[in-house]
C-alpha cells in the first residue's frame, strides 16, 4: 500500500508569532520554521502503518517556496521514503493546495492519503476536505484512530458528541486530530540518511495547477491588549459593575 503525506511549513509553534510592522503580514524574518504539527501526527501515523507491514512506500509532498525542502526532509528522516515538492513562490490558500496534492495523487496514485487537519498558521481546517471532493475519494476527518483492514478503513473521528467511526473504501483521505498518535523525534542517523533519499521538484505549471491566489490580505494585527481586573468589595458591587458598567447582565 502507498501512503501520500501532506507537509506544511510554519512557524514554530513555540515562537510568538508579530506581524509587519506596516500589518501587511505576518513577519518571518529570522524566525524558527517547522513542520506544522498536525503534519508531523500524518507522517508519524503513515510510519507506524510501515512498521506494522500496512504500508510499503510513504510518499512525503509539500506545496511552496524552496525552503520548503527542510520540512521534507524532516519528513524523510523520521521514516518517509521520499518526497516531492511543489514549489512555488506564490503563498499557497488552502484550494490551490489541494490542486495540487490532487495532481500529485493523480502521477502517485496512492491507496491512503493521509493531511493534519489543520495547519497552526491560517487555522483554516479545508485543504483536506477540498482534496476529498477534487480527487472524488471518501474522507474520514479528525481522525483519532485509523485501522486498516483489507481494502478499507476504519477512522474513528473526534466529534461535538463523542466519538463516530467511519469504514471507508480506499483509496481515501484521512485528517488526522491531536490524539492519533504522539510524534517520534527524528535520530540523528536517520537525519543523516534523509539526505541521500530522493526529493523530487516540480512546478504547478508542470501539474497543469494554477495556484493564484483568490483572496486577498488586507491587514495583520495583534489582538488587542488585555485590560487589568478591578477587586470588588463584595457581591452586590460585583452585579452593579456587570450590570451598569460591563453591561453583560
Amino acid at each position: 500500500m502507498k501512503v501520500l503525506v501532506a507537509v506544511k511549513r510554519v512557524i514554530d509553534y513555540n515562537v510568538k508569532v508579530r506581524p509587519k510592522s506596516d500589518g501587511s503580514d505576518v513577519d518571518l524574518a529570522n524566525v524558527k520554521m517547522a513542520v506544522n504539527p498536525f503534519c508531523e501526527i500524518a507522517i508519524e501515523e503513515a510510519v507506524r502503518l510501515k512498521e506494522a507491514g500496512k504500508a510499503t512506500e510513504i510518499i512525503a509532498v509539500s506545496v511552496g517556496p524552496k525552503v520548503c525542502q527542510e520540512q521534507l526532509r524532516t519528513a524523510l528522516a523520521l521514516g518517509a521514503d521520499r518526497a516531492i515538492l511543489v514549489e512555488t513562490d506564490e503563498f499557497p490558500e488552502p484550494l490551490g493546495v489541494a490542486k495540487a496534492i490532487k495532481a500529485v495523487i493523480d502521477k502517485e496514485s496512492p491507496d491512503l492519503v493521509i493531511l493534519g487537519k489543520q495547519a497552526i498558521d491560517g487555522d483554516n481546517n479545508q485543504t483536506g476536505q477540498m482534496l476529498g471532493a477534487l480527487a472524488n475519494m471518501p474522507q474520514g476527518t479528525f481522525a483519532s484512530k485509523v485501522e486498516i483492514d483489507g481494502d478499507s478503513v476504519s477512522v474513528t473521528r473526534e466529534i461535538d458528541g463523542g466519538l463516530q467511526t467511519v469504514k471507508l473504501k480506499l483509496p481515501a483521505i484521512v485528517t488526522t486530530d491531536l490524539r492519533l498518535n504522539e510524534p517520534r523525534y527524528a535520530s540523528l542517523p536517520n537525519i543523516m540518511k534523509a539526505k541521500k533519499k530522493p526529493l523530487d521538484t516540480m512546478s504547478p505549471g508542470d501539474l497543469g495547477v494554477d495556484l493564484g491566489a483568490r483572496l486577498k490580505l488586507v491587514k495583520v494585527a495583534p489582538p488587542a491588549e488585555r485590560e487589568a481586573g478591578v477587586k470588588v468589595e463584595s457581591l452586590d458591587e460585583l452585579i452593579d459593575k456587570l450590570k451598569n458598567e460591563a453591561k453583560v447582565i
